[in-house]
């Protein structure tokens, strides 16, 4: 076989104990023989870890400016933000938008030290790509590592399938994290070398179930634990970033249930109904959610069981370690690098929160009051609408005490008017309750509303926000945020749980537990009501199939708020062009609270199917025939 020479650009490591390193220890740009790079498991793996760090962390990608909220969960008024060019139905603007997670190229494309040694901004962490090119960049390197088995004369047994279940398994992932956006794309299986010629898929769920091999591989391959295995000793206990077993059955399961789910089922066609899912592809994904599940009972993973365990998940973990790894709250399966930044992290925290406070580098995203109130429900465990109709009691919400009653998980994770920030002498007098009301006596608004960097909802969002002892973190008078590391995970327990119920509600129903696990799609949500407090689902709610997987819809958009899952979901769900999830709303009120009222922030323009899949660049669709545009673009 003909030696070729390969071209080896490392990153920084996932964590600041986790580096490429430790496995490739070679000068950034060098050339070696690709026989070598596969010789021995310690090069193998640092071309393999080059993979890690093309996964995209949507919550810190804007470096210190953050904007990754592209559901209706959130409103932002600067319009450069891709979020708001989003709420105008301009979706071609990822193209050319920087600030964007799913920008075309990096922001920072270019050295800008001047040759001085240590300041670029891509050794900083700046030139990460985005979801695109990292996507496409990271399917090549799976794709060369899967290539290039017969070079591993090296490595014993253990460490080749180390190896390859991570190939297998990035290979799959970026394909999806393309899927998720741009819709059916196939499924790339090989180095393309010279022209190519591939046609687009006609169905998403021919490639996903394509991908499921990948998969179903990488579970194979792939160990449940790198600390219990000879070749993870060299960095046991700094293992937690890597792929395993768990990750594998968890993303297998995700990649089927967006495939099964409604948008996907119906191909963008005219009549798609939300309830109607591919119930064959919804079982299938139950079967590899439970494999988590069973890791979670062999002491792999835990929930959480109580709100105040439940920020050892959120923020509540020492700055440059990982969240989510103690034994009262193990839920973290994978997530993207990119939290070991302080500046990205700290921006990332307070996204929901004003600048003059936190002293982030972000804007502040308004926490809108459509999805607050259609959501977040109350303490009697209804929505608010369900509690109003009176079909299931005497109501306990009060229009004219619109924050009483609630789920906790309302007053643990949103900021509303006349709430404490802290009482501590250092924080100013006016930031030390917040003032969120939209007018006074005057026709004033209150210190933290309807104005830039401000709250333009009347509510604010802390679900990453820390504090102690109720006292959250404020730049003057209690700057604690840098003393934490928050980031998005990209998976976790809590979303395997509410996938695995959504899954098996569509194929099984509310009530029947499947053969692979022992759990119903009902005790799944009544777990996470436990959890926060809450009442568990009516048996009413649960007898009714729709309205039951509008309750699960519902908690699974609480339980995952502000973690930039929604504007996938209300895709995936086929409602995004929907009043309910289509238009953003504040809520207006007076400082005494004698008058609340609704009103529109923004009517998204959205409409069906055209702004449920993001257009591909131009060039990428005039290649070769057979790789249409997506609908109405």
């Amino acid at each position: 076989m003909k030696n070729k020479v390969l071209k080896i650009v490392l990153f920084f490591g996932l964590m600041s104990t986790f580096t490429c390193e430790e496995y490739l220890d070679i000068p950034p740009e060098a050339q070696i023989e690709i026989n070598d790079v596969f010789a021995t498991f310690t090069t193998s793996q640092g071309f393999v870890e080059e993979m890690y760090n093309l996964v995209v962390d949507y919550g810190t990608n804007g470096w210190s400016f953050q904007d990754y909220i592209y559901g209706d969960d959130g409103f932002n008024t600067q319009t450069f933000k891709y979020s708001t060019q989003l709420d105008r139905g301009e979706l071609d603007r990822w193209i050319s938008n920087s600030l964007s997670y799913l920008h075309k190229n990096n922001r920072f494309q270019t050295n800008q030290n001047n040759g001085t040694t240590g300041s670029t901004n891509e050794e900083q962490g700046r030139g990460r790509p985005k979801v695109w090119t990292g996507s496409m960049l990271g399917i090549r390197k799976a794709n060369v590592v899967i290539a290039n088995e017969p070079l591993m004369v090296g490595l014993s047994q253990s460490e080749k399938d180390v190896i390859l279940g991570q190939a297998y398994f990035f290979r799959a992932f970026f394909h999806n994290e393309v899927m998720k956006f741009w819709g059916r794309f196939p499924h790339i299986q090989e180095v393309f070398v010279g022209e190519i010629s591939i046609p687009r898929p006609e169905t998403y769920r021919e490639v996903a179930l394509s991908i499921n091999e990948d998969y179903k591989r990488a579970a194979e391959l792939l160990p449940v634990d790198w600390d219990n295995e000879t070749y993870g000793q060299g960095t046991r206990g700094q293992n937690a970033g890597r792929l395993t077993k768990g990750a594998a059955y968890a993303f297998q399961g995700k990649n089927l249930l967006l495939a099964a789910s409604p948008l996907m089922f119906f191909n963008n066609q005219p009549g798609i109904n939300t309830y109607t899912y591919d119930t064959e592809l919804a079982a299938m994904a139950v079967d590899a959610f439970a494999e988590v599940l069973k890791l979670e009972q062999a002491g792999v993973y835990s929930l959480a069981t109580n709100m105040e365990d439940y920020k050892k998940v959120l923020w509540e973990t020492p700055r440059n370690t990982w969240p989510a790894l103690v034994p009262e709250a193990k839920e973290l399966i994978f997530a993207g690098s990119a939290g070991s930044h302080v500046g990205s992290s700290i921006s990332f925290m307070s996204t929901g929160m004003p600048r003059p406070i936190a002293s982030g580098g972000t804007q502040c995203t308004s926490a809108t009051h459509n999805f607050i109130h259609n959501n977040f429900g109350m303490a009697n465990g209804l929505s608010i609408e369900d509690d109003l109709s009176g079909d299931f009691g005497t109501p306990t919400y009060n229009p004219l005490r619109p924050f009483d009653n609630r789920d906790p998980r309302f007053y643990a994770w949103v900021f509303a008017d006349r709430d404490t920030l802290g009482t501590r002498a250092g924080i100013p007098e006016v930031n030390r309750t917040l003032k969120l009301y939209s007018t006074d006596e005057n026709g004033v608004p209150g210190a933290h509303r309807d104005r830039n960097n401000f709250s333009f909802s009347g509510y604010m969002f802390k679900k990453f926000y820390p504090e102690i002892d109720g006292q959250y973190h404020s730049q003057a008078g209690n700057n604690i945020i840098r003393n934490f590391t928050g980031i998005r995970l990209h998976m976790r327990l809590t979303d395997v749980y509410l996938m695995y119920a959504e899954a098996l509600h569509v194929s099984r129903g509310a009530t029947t537990a499947p053969s692979s696990f022992p759990l119903t799609a009902e005790q799944v949500v009544n777990i996470f009501r436990a959890r926060a407090g809450v009442d568990n689902v009516n048996p009413a709610i649960v007898a009714d199939s729709n309205k039951f997987m509008d309750e699960l819809r519902r908690e699974r958009s609480v339980e995952l708020s502000y973690e930039a899952h929604r504007w996938v979901d209300i895709r995936r769900w086929g409602v995004a062009h929907e009043d309910k999830y289509r238009i953003k709303t504040k809520l207006n009120f007076d400082r005494d609270w004698t008058f609340f009222e609704e009103a529109v922030l923004v009517d998204r323009v959205c409409e069906y199917p055209k702004h449920y899949w993001l257009p591909f660049e131009a060039n990428q669709t005039q290649f070769y025939e057979g790789f249409p545009q997506n609908p109405g673009w």
